[in-house]
């Protein structure tokens, strides 16, 4: 798809729905939920693909998804103030691994 654009502005003339999606999602209580990322300035973002292929090289083969259409996608994430959906992002930073109070190093106390 061709994106156009109209004078200086960045952002194409006219929005198309992305279509089916592939999107990330996480188990919840009560079933499972879409994932909410943040964008490299650090806003929230849903996040969609447009294939399963592109979804595993992103985000791994152990990741879980649902099919959802772009505007339901939207639908979900809006009451929670989420109002960007990013489609195909081509990177994202790995999950926080917890640390133990073992395995940190030991900073040894000065004297009073």
């Amino acid at each position: 798809m061709t994106d156009i654009l109209s004078g200086e502005d960045p952002e194409p003339c006219e929005r198309f729905p992305a279509g089916p999606l592939f999107v990330p999602v996480r188990p919840g209580p009560v079933g499972c939920a879409a994932r909410i990322f943040r964008t490299p300035l650090g806003d929230r973002t849903a996040v969609g693909f447009t294939s399963e292929e592109r979804l595993i090289a992103t985000l791994g083969s152990d990741q879980q998804w649902i099919r959802l259409a772009e505007p339901a996608l939207r639908a979900l994430t809006t009451p929670l103030g989420v109002t960007t959906v990013t489609v195909d992002p081509q990177f994202s930073a790995p999950a926080p691994t917890p640390t133990r109070a073992a395995e940190l190093p030991r900073v040894p106390e000065k004297p009073l």
